[in-house]
């Protein structure tokens, strides 16, 4: 039973099994629907289970986020998605160390049976070994910011939405995100006349950082009156700022890369001239700030609301 938002933090702390994904939707079904949304689950690829409250056919805008808990591992999986150079070298660094790991067991096996073969075919296997274990390996149940906090951050604004601008806006919460974008891109195949001309507001890893950032998709870009109006929903509040980056090198792996008019929304520190999102995937993904949530819950409303009504 969720009574508020922040109780998907305090009662579904992880959504990992079907069990798991089945108790925390009938949840917020229920919640949503004493909201007066309408809600339903529609059933996409590799049996991923995407939850829609409100009306896809009607509405102007998505309001979306992945409810799917990543995988633990023993290093976060380290973004700094404005910055190419800090970005590509986490890559490198995240090959070789896979690579290691493989190469030494590799040796070691072939070591063991005397056998350079066995040895090799071992260390080949181990890379789908790490690579499935990155995706679907057992549940990180440290998730507060990735991806709790944008969970937690839709139901806010389905709440606080005013009556009468609530028809212009569907909330869709995405499965199976960290297996590759495959919650989304089912929602994409089965909506994609609707998804054509709606702006889809995608929230990851919106809890834990002071520069809450909007990074538009390409195709968004490129159309200054879309990508102009999303500049309604910045400001400078205090320390945190809500800002689009449009400029430079762009990179947030994330569900709105699957739909034309997407923007990724994520909240990143900064060290120097680098943002940076750190912690996710790993057991200190424990932070996620009600401050973040309530800005980006008046925000996204303020934008949505103005925009609508021009």
């Amino acid at each position: 039973m969720i009574e508020t938002p922040m109780d998907v933090f305090r009662d579904f702390p992880v959504r990992k099994t079907k069990k798991q994904k089945q108790a925390f939707r009938e949840a917020v079904q229920s919640y949503a629907e004493q909201l007066g949304y309408p809600c339903t689950v529609e059933s996409g690829s590799l049996g991923s289970r995407n939850l829609v409250i409100g009306n896809p056919e009607q509405a102007d805008y998505l309001v979306t986020a992945h409810y799917d808990t990543c995988a633990r591992l023993p290093i976060p999986n380290f973004l700094t998605p404005c910055n190419f150079w800090p970005f590509l070298l986490w890559q490198v660094v995240l090959v070789l160390l896979i690579l290691g790991v493989c190469i030494l067991m590799g040796l070691g096996v072939g070591f063991l049976t005397g056998s350079g073969a066995i040895g090799s075919w071992c260390g080949y296997l181990m890379i789908w070994v790490i690579l499935a274990l990155m995706m679907i390996g057992p549940a990180n149940p440290s998730n507060a910011n990735d991806n709790t906090s944008g969970v937690v951050t839709l139901l806010e604004i389905a709440k606080s939405m005013p009556g009468n601008q609530r028809k212009k806006v569907c909330f869709v919460l995405f499965d199976l995100e960290e297996a590759g974008l495959i919650g989304s891109a089912s929602y994409r195949k089965a909506h994609k006349s609707q998804t054509d001309r709606q702006m889809v507001l995608n929230l990851d890893c919106v809890g834990d950082g002071d520069y809450l950032t909007l990074f538009p998709t390409k195709e968004l870009k490129k159309d200054r009156k879309r990508l102009t109006s999303l500049y309604k929903a910045c400001g400078y509040f205090g320390k945190k700022s809500i800002l689009v980056h449009e400029q430079g090198f762009s990179f947030y792996p994330s569900d709105q890369a699957n739909f034309p008019w997407g923007v990724g929304i994520c909240a990143l520190n900064k060290r120097g001239k680098t943002l940076y999102l750190s912690r996710i995937h790993t057991k200190k993904d424990t932070i996620l700030e009600r401050t973040n949530v309530n800005l980006l819950r008046t925000a996204l409303i303020t934008y949505i609301c103005r925009d609508a009504a021009q």
